[in-house]
């Protein structure tokens, strides 16, 4: 850090210095400002040099005008539209309305040169690099040239047919469009254009020849075929080509539905087959336009089908499309064939098959439905036998071969989804079929019974897929629905239900399972047990207020087994536990029967309690068992809150007692606080509001046997409660005497009191928080 250099003046060298790198910072800062803004503008800004001032090098300076909103070109493109849109407004009126007032020679004329001007400046536009204004004006010649079709049909030939005239006027005006455009391949709009007039020919044409729908759909579909072709060349020509042939074949599909015979749903087939025909080319050709491959998959289905749709019922019908669809999805074992073609022919199983699905799961539904009237009449054995005849049989079929084909194509794809599919709408169509066939009833339970063990045992063999989680699902939904057609007739109630417990109990037990299958059957082996006990009740002529008593049984075998339930004990135990209020509220109807069942329920408790994974559920023991003896006092007429509450306080002291016996550290106010309060407070309430002295003279010797207690064994909870309940008493007690003496008194005796008493308080004030600290150390010293 040595320098020749005095301090001073390395100082002031310094100082320069560094002036001199601050001029330059904000020299470059703002020729950086500079340039960013001259970046920004749309145009090129005058930028001009000028020298600065101190002779240095010249400083930069810039001028530019505002910052412009628009665009030139923009601007442009708007003034070009407005005039060619003012322009055809213009050729419309000039047609429409000055028309009549020249000749035959003036008209033709001014048609001739002003369409022939409009056509041909474009070229000479072009040529000097005017191409939006030769966009422009070529707009204008094309619609001049519609309006020369429509003069020519209003001047020489009126007569025409009017329909028949547009169709070959559409068809000229295409062909002169596109020639113009191949012309001029430079202009954007001729060649659209002449694509969107060659849609009209053949569909104008066939409605003027009065061809029928039939006709209109051929010549949509040929057209459809020609921009097909076209759409090779030029693009424009895909979407008309996809919006005609889907046109074509909703003509088709209609009219084969409409069919009345499989002679006249021949016609609509043929146009369907060549439709379907079409899409397969195009996506042959064109791999990207698979859809058009699926359409025309579904299109074949409804032409083949719709040829016997006639003379089948109306479910039949949708049978026989599945039969004919549902083969497309083997397409997926083709390699030989093109990607697009064979994902389109898949795609177009799987709709005819979702909507076969659809159609026989609404004729499905109705049956299963049927059996909640049921809960109307119970054990009224009125349920009517199913139609084999009626589209009912025809829905279990369908759905039975939607499910088998989505079987196979899980297995060859390895996808989960159509394997999902397969399950729900094979145990749909099993479970429905003994009645939609009008099987008897015992066939019927017998059959549904096989279907949901089915779903069951799926569900417990692969629970971790999504086929294991749609089979526990129709397993319980099969349950659910066959429990409640059993209630139909008592026999039926206690054998299905009887069968669905014992298989529910066998699936809890099954240790391969997972634990969330194995639970589910334990909580419905339970609740078949329960409602076993309930209709087994129901058949005695017993009131319903005993029904409790054998459900009890229920939550007393889950206590009693235990641990021997493994890993459903808990699910097992809840459901017991909802068993168990079952009973209450069977039992609420009479006093004396719901003290019983508490009672019962909190032995039940107790027992379970023994065991020490369980020793929560003494506490509920002894909430049931108060409660049963609430509600004997309550039946019995006793209001004293004592009788209520001494069967809670002694308990609970017990309890805290042997607490503290082995936790010394316990507080006693978790030991003994609620016990205490349980019953000194509801009875100092009741002192309050009693006018005899018998109630606080043994409140207050009881609360001051709690407070000596509390002193003697140095506990904070019975001293303080004992003591505030004491004190209580005492000015409940003393209160009438304090009135009558307060009354007897002069007024301004109170005041003077309290003056002598703040005097007193202000004059030993220190004394007093002295003694109130110890005071507050020697309560913190008990427990």
């Amino acid at each position: 850090m040595n320098s020749p250099l005095p301090p001073a003046e390395e100082l002031a060298l310094i100082d320069r210095e560094l002036a001199q790198l601050d001029a330059r910072r904000l020299y470059l800062l703002a020729r950086r400002d500079w340039l960013l803004r001259l970046l920004q503008q749309s145009g090129a800004a005058a930028v001009r040099w000028g020298p600065a001032a101190s002779g240095s090098p010249a400083a930069p300076a810039w001028s530019a005008g505002p910052a412009k909103e628009a665009s030139a070109p923009g601007a442009q493109n708007v003034l070009l539209t407005l005039g060619a849109v003012l322009l055809a407004v213009a050729a419309l009126a000039f047609t429409l309305v000055s028309w009549g007032s020249m000749g035959i020679a003036g008209r033709s004329a001014v048609l001739a040169v002003v369409t022939a001007a409009a056509l041909a400046a474009p070229a000479v536009l072009l040529r000097r690099g005017l191409r939006s204004t030769a966009e422009s004006v070529a707009a204008v010649g094309l619609l001049l040239t519609v309006l020369d079709a429509y003069a020519l049909y209003a001047v020489g030939m009126p007569d025409a047919d009017g329909t028949g005239y547009a169709a070959g006027a559409a068809a000229v005006l295409a062909a002169v469009w596109a020639g113009y455009g191949s012309a001029l391949r430079t202009l954007r709009i001729p060649l659209p254009a002449a694509v969107v007039a060659a849609q009209l020919p053949l569909p104008l044409a066939a409605v003027a020849w009065q061809a029928g729908p039939l006709g209109v759909g051929w010549a949509l579909l040929v057209t459809a075929a020609l921009d097909a072709a076209l759409a090779l060349r030029v693009r424009a020509a895909a979407l008309p080509a996809a919006l005609l042939g889907s046109a074509a074949l909703l003509v088709g599909a209609a009219q084969s539905w409409s069919a009345g015979s499989a002679a006249q749903a021949l016609a609509p087939a043929a146009l369907l087959l060549a439709g379907a025909a079409l899409g397969v080319a195009a996506a042959w050709r064109e791999p990207r336009v698979w859809g058009a491959a699926l359409v025309g998959g579904v299109a074949a289905v409804v032409a083949v089908a719709g040829v016997a749709r006639p003379e089948l019922a109306p479910g039949w019908a949708v049978v026989a499309h599945l039969l004919v669809g549902l083969p497309l999805l083997a397409a997926v074992r083709v390699p030989a064939l093109p990607e697009a073609v064979r994902r389109g022919a898949v795609g177009a199983g799987a709709v005819v098959g979702a909507l076969g699905a659809l159609a026989s799961g609404a004729a499905v539904a109705p049956v299963l439905v049927a059996r909640l009237r049921v809960l109307e009449e119970v054990w009224a054995a009125t349920t009517p036998a199913a139609d084999a005849s009626g589209p009912g049989a025809s829905a279990a079929v369908g759905l039975l071969l939607t499910a088998g084909a989505a079987r196979w194509l899980s297995r060859v794809s390895a996808r989960p989804e159509p394997g999902v599919l397969a399950v729900v709408l094979g145990w749909a169509g099993l479970f429905a079929a003994p009645v939609l066939l009008g099987f008897p009833v015992a066939a019927v339970f017998a059959l549904q019974l096989a279907v949901t063990g089915a779903a069951g045992f799926l569900a417990l063999r692969s629970p971790g897929r999504g086929a294991g989680i749609a089979a526990a699902a129709c397993a319980l939904a099969g349950a659910v629905n066959v429990s409640l057609g059993a209630l139909d007739g008592r026999a039926a109630t206690f054998a299905v239900w009887g069968l669905l417990g014992a298989g529910c109990a066998a699936g809890a037990a099954y240790g391969p399972a997972v634990r969330w299958v194995r639970s589910g059957a334990a909580v419905c082996a339970v609740g078949y047990a329960t409602g076993l006990l309930v209709a087994a009740a129901a058949v005695t002529d017993l009131a319903v207020v005993w029904w409790a008593l054998p459900v009890l049984a229920v939550p007393a075998l889950v206590a009693a087994l235990g641990p021997r339930l493994g890993a459903v004990r808990l699910p097992a135990e809840i459901a017991a536990a909802v068993s168990g209020v079952l009973a209450l509220a069977l039992s609420a109807g009479r006093p004396g029967t719901l003290a019983l069942v508490l009672a019962l329920s909190g032995v039940v408790c107790a027992g379970a309690a023994v065991r020490p994974e369980r020793r929560v559920l003494g506490w509920a023991a002894g909430a049931l068992f108060v409660a049963a003896t609430w509600v004997r006092l309550a039946e019995a007429g006793v209001t004293a809150p004592e009788a209520y509450t001494l069967p809670v306080t002694v308990p609970a002291l017990a309890v805290g007692f042997l607490r503290r016996r082995r936790d010394a550290r316990a507080s006693s106010w978790a030991a003994y606080g609620p016990g205490l309060a349980a019953t000194l407070l509801p009875s100092l309430l009741a002192a309050w509001a009693d006018a005899d002295w018998v109630r606080p003279l043994v409140l207050g010797v009881a609360a001051l046997a709690v407070t000596l207690a509390g002193a003697r064994w140095r506990l904070q909870a019975p001293l303080l409660l004992g003591g505030a309940v004491l004190a209580a008493v005492a000015v409940h007690e003393l209160a009438p005497y304090v009135v009558q003496v307060a009354g007897a008194l002069p007024r301004w005796v109170l005041p003077a009191l309290a003056g002598v008493l703040l005097l007193a308080v202000g004059a030993t004030y220190e004394k007093r928080l002295r003694d109130a600290r110890r005071l507050r150390a020697v309560i913190g010293r008990l427990r």
